[in-house]
């Protein structure tokens, strides 16, 4: 261990934890199978459902085996990490675009479209995580949802209807307010760690997807700021002893990815401007940029999860490499603001990436022991 980490820190008493996740895991084969007989016509939702819970049920003992102290039900009842929750919002539709989403070697085959008024009134995964809750014994139930930026930046004004929202002004305000229906709705249900897919704000770090906006005519000049706005719409009110976390990411479908650049351009409002209690950083990769924005946290509550274990490939992590990194982050914020996990998670659509279950379980693993080495516990 580098001889400037502290042997140990105060053990944390809510998430996010020492060693933690982004919430997505690979389908296991029997999932995977089910999946596909149910789209074939060959298997009834409900026999697919059984299949579903049995699945998440051994994923969270899976999970809480290896000493995490948070679970999710790895997004198994999703095809993608964003879609399945937006497109159950009213006036929100799942469409095939003319134009689709370009990653570095893959091609994401649908997107959304608000063809009416947005708003909250079906309980989107509200049952899901009600399962899953029920499922933890001695961890803290996980809910992932997209952020309400995914809405905009992935389709813009030309995927928004004019009629509805002749100004994007009330498009930015009603989806604000149907998150914070929705967040609220989590908040009842019990949910007390709730996460925010927000890869949009690392995406505006990236010039060519800041050219791409302009390009297409979206105003970008204080996009930020909206997104922040919305954001704080959403979880504004949320009970105290709820955690919200936003998880940044440049693109994982596949294994691959969209956008490259340092947190910098987007640091100050990030981490000052948006009321969040943690952030999962992506720091795998060079294209991630350096560990100096985080001098921007707040000193005091505020974490940050350093994704420092890809996602994307199955070699292992050498723990001294890890150690290493979290010594150099801790340069710029101190240890016990600090975490480690995978940078992403294992299967942003039910494709998953290119790696084994194995091999992410492994990884998982990883992080529980050089949390237990750097902090002294997970």
């Amino acid at each position: 261990m580098s001889e400037t980490l502290p042997a140990k820190t105060a053990p944390r008493v809510r998430p996010p934890f020492r060693a933690d996740h982004v919430g997505s895991l690979l389908r296991p084969m029997e999932l995977r199978a089910a999946r596909a007989a149910h789209a074939g016509g060959s298997m009834t939702a409900e026999a697919l459902r059984t299949v579903e819970d049995r699945c998440i049920a051994a994923a969270i003992a899976k999970q809480q085996s290896l000493g995490l102290r948070a679970a999710t039900d790895g997004e198994y009842r999703r095809s993608y990490w964003h879609f399945d929750f937006l497109s159950g919002l009213d006036g929100v539709e799942m469409v095939v675009p003319e134009q689709k989403v370009q990653f570095h070697g893959a091609t994401l085959q649908h997107a959304l479209r608000v063809n009416g008024r947005i708003g909250w009134r079906k309980p989107v995964f509200i049952d899901d995580f009600r399962f899953t809750a029920a499922h933890v014994h001695g961890a803290v139930a996980k809910q992932t949802i997209p952020s309400p930026s995914v809405l905009h930046f992935r389709g813009g004004r030309r995927a928004i209807d004019a009629h509805t929202y002749p100004d994007l002004s009330g498009f930015f305000a009603d989806l604000g307010t149907a998150y914070h229906d929705a967040v609220q709705a989590f908040a009842g249900a019990g949910c007390r760690y709730l996460q925010l897919d927000e890869v949009n704000i690392a995406y505006l770090c990236d010039p060519e997807q800041i050219e791409g906006l302009k390009a297409r005519g979206e105003h970008v000049e204080g996009l930020l700021e909206i997104y922040a706005d919305m954001i704080n719409a959403a979880i504004g009110g949320r009970p105290a002893d709820m955690t919200v976390s936003i998880h940044l990411c440049r693109g994982n479908f596949r294994s691959t990815w969209i956008a490259q650049g340092g947190y910098e351009p987007v640091a100050e409002t990030l981490f000052n401007a948006i009321d969040a209690d943690a952030y999962f950083m992506e720091y795998d990769s060079d294209r991630a940029g350096g560990f100096e924005p985080l001098r921007f946290v707040p000193r005091g509550h505020k974490v940050v999860v350093l994704g420092l274990v890809t996602s994307k490939t199955g070699q292992l992590e050498s723990k001294d490499d890890l150690r290493r990194r979290i010594d150099q982050a801790a340069r710029y914020l101190p240890l016990e603001q600090l975490a480690l996990s995978p940078q992403c998670g294992f299967a942003s659509t039910e494709e998953g990436n290119l790696l084994t279950e194995e091999e992410q379980w492994a990884k998982l693993r990883l992080c529980v022991e050089v949390a237990q080495e750097v902090w002294g516990g997970v």
